[in-house]
């Protein structure tokens, strides 16, 4: 069968697509749940999650899916493969770069970046983008958006700095209480060692770049650009824009509050938001 035909036969979300195959595998051993999850050394909850198709299985999940099936890398493979359905072919490039990156830095000045999106923003986004979609569809598109979180469940998470223009915190996506939500999580995340935010205020001016990029450094130290067009996503490798643009994040980082006062930034337009959400009497 040609690969483009298997494709065909796949249904577009890999989720429940990993899910069939977990339950085939788990009847095929003649095991339930119970005795399922037992053999992979995880919570039968987890396994049902899985096979259910609520969450693509982590590739840990899947290594142990290979252990117990004895199918070295099958199931890895399968996974890494289902993980990259739902992308635009041309954000692919950028996904296989954040997976493996030692080091994300990120500019953002519209929305929060994919990888620390809560799933109510994330459908709020698309729901912004796609209005003629059903729930479902935007449901799928949000659960392929925050598949990226995953790069900060790494047994050795990448540094995630993550520089955010204040109208990105004001800007009411999906509402105010979809906003609160989003910024508890933004200081939930800001407790993790591997994460570093930055607010870059109004009274700072004109920022030293007016478009989102995001820099990914590798552990050898190679570092890309990437930044993104109506419909397009752009890696750029060449050393004179990477000294560019890393000059441009670092005068970005320099203009913005530091991490202790972004916080607290953040924490204060959060309860704006809140007020918002439940006003007082007129």
């Amino acid at each position: 069968m040609s690969e483009q035909a298997d494709q065909d036969r796949e249904p577009s979300n890999g989720a429940a697509y990993f899910g069939e195959e977990v339950k085939a595998l788990r009847e095929a051993l003649d095991l339930s749940q119970t005795g399922f999850a037992d053999r992979l050394h995880y919570q039968q909850a987890q396994v049902s999650k899985v096979e259910n198709g609520a969450a693509l299985a982590s590739e840990a999940f899947a290594q142990a899916m290979d252990r117990v099936a004895g199918t070295p890398g099958t199931y890895v493979r399968l996974r890494a493969k289902l993980s990259k359905r739902g992308h635009p072919e041309w954000f692919i490039p950028y996904v296989e770069l954040e997976k493996t990156a030692a080091k994300v830095e990120d500019y953002s000045n519209a929305f929060v970046m994919g990888a620390l999106q809560t799933p109510e923003y994330a459908e709020a986004v698309y729901r912004a983008a796609h209005p003629r979609e059903s729930d479902a569809q935007i449901k799928q598109r949000a659960e392929i958006r925050l598949r990226r979180q995953e790069i900060l469940e790494r047994e050795a998470p990448p540094l995630l700095w993550v520089i955010l223009h204040e109208s990105v915190l004001r800007t009411v996506v999906g509402s105010s209480a979809v906003m609160v939500g989003q910024l508890e999580h933004l200081l939930a995340m800001a407790s993790s060692p591997h994460v570093s935010l930055q607010v870059l205020p109004f009274a700072a001016g004109a920022p030293a770049s007016g478009l989102p990029f995001t820099m990914l450094t590798q552990a050898d130290g190679t570092t890309v650009l990437y930044s993104e067009t109506t419909g397009q996503g752009h890696v750029n490798d060449s050393t004179a824009a990477v000294q560019e643009w890393t000059a441009t994040y670092e005068r970005l980082r320099a203009s913005a509050e530091s991490e202790a006062r972004s916080l607290r930034l953040i924490h204060s337009i959060m309860e704006e938001h809140a007020n918002e959400q439940h006003p007082g009497p007129a």
